[in-house]
């Protein structure tokens, strides 16, 4: 059991590495976010649907389902968008560490969808994780928009995440993922034709953006998808929750490795995002310790 554990680990910290590569995929594939993020999850959803036939499930859902479906698609989709907007107009560590005030939107969105006080903590963690941005703010004042595209983002990652806390409750979690990518394809797709963007230079890209566009729809969204589901089988949210923090680490780092003079920073940056790192770290331990006293108690 402990090994069958550790292996576990050792995936959802692989599982983690490939988020944080995502990145990486979204500042080397050339073209524009909209695009990037329709390809994305159209070869998302082929790979899950392939899935689903392999393992004979059934894709039934109720029109009640398909709703929600349908308007945390679009959350995911604009959320993604938003995401490697800010990666290209700044760089991935100003990105992926503005990404970093999720948690902070989540304890504010989070008691009205489930009916909680706010817990004044959090909002003191928040308030910490802003010193942390207006630090990186005021010293890279040119990657502005990266900022602002970077904090739309996480707030709709937040948003996002509460919302499947709900559907997790009444579906399964891959075909609550096949949809939401469905309908997140199917709303860029109408953008895209709307905006007469569906041209024949819309599908003639280069063979490298294929192959980083494939990578990410097949390995960083669907394979990682269905692990991550199978790994929460075995490890407890906390670690999962603690793990997935490393995201923004492990993206730095393949960052200053690949892009080299593209991805220094001041050294105050890395003050302003070991703050911002710091206080998400922070707010996991407390949450945990918080839910072990309530277990002590009963």
């Amino acid at each position: 059991m402990l090994e069958n554990k550790f292996k576990n680990y050792l995936l959802l910290h692989f599982i983690v590495f490939i988020w944080g590569f995502t990145a990486i995929l979204g500042k080397l594939i050339s073209i524009e976010s909209i695009p990037l993020v329709w390809y994305r999850m159209a070869i998302g959803v082929l790979f899950i649907t392939v899935y689903f036939i392999v393992k004979k499930r059934s894709f039934k859902i109720t029109s009640k389902a398909a709703l929600s479906f349908l308007i945390s698609g679009i959350i995911i989709a604009v959320h993604w968008i938003t995401f490697f907007e800010a990666i290209k107009v700044s760089n991935i560590s100003i990105a992926l560490v503005t990404m970093s005030t999720g948690a902070f939107f989540a304890s504010l969105i989070e008691p009205i969808f489930f009916k909680r006080k706010i817990n004044p903590i959090e909002i003191l963690l928040g308030f910490l994780v802003i010193v942390g941005l207006y630090i990186i703010f005021n010293l890279e004042s040119k990657y502005t928009m990266g900022i602002i595209y970077a904090l739309i983002s996480a707030a709709l990652s937040a948003l996002f995440a509460v919302l499947n806390g709900l559907f997790v409750k009444k579906y399964e979690a891959d075909i609550i993922s096949l949809y939401q990518l469905l309908f997140g394809v199917l709303g860029v797709t109408l953008f895209l034709g709307v905006s007469g963007e569906f041209t024949p230079s819309f599908f003639q890209l280069k063979a490298t953006d294929w192959w980083y566009l494939i990578i990410l729809g097949s390995i960083c969204t669907a394979y990682a998808f269905i692990s991550s589901v199978k790994v929460m089988k075995y490890l407890t949210p906390y670690t999962v929750m603690l793990t997935i923090n490393l995201e923004p680490i492990y993206a730095i780092i393949l960052a200053l490795i690949i892009f080299k003079e593209d991805e220094q920073m001041d050294l105050t940056f890395y003050l302003g995002a070991f703050i911002v790192l710091f206080v998400v770290l922070l707010n996991g331990l407390l949450k945990n310790s918080s839910k072990i006293k309530k277990k002590l108690q009963r």
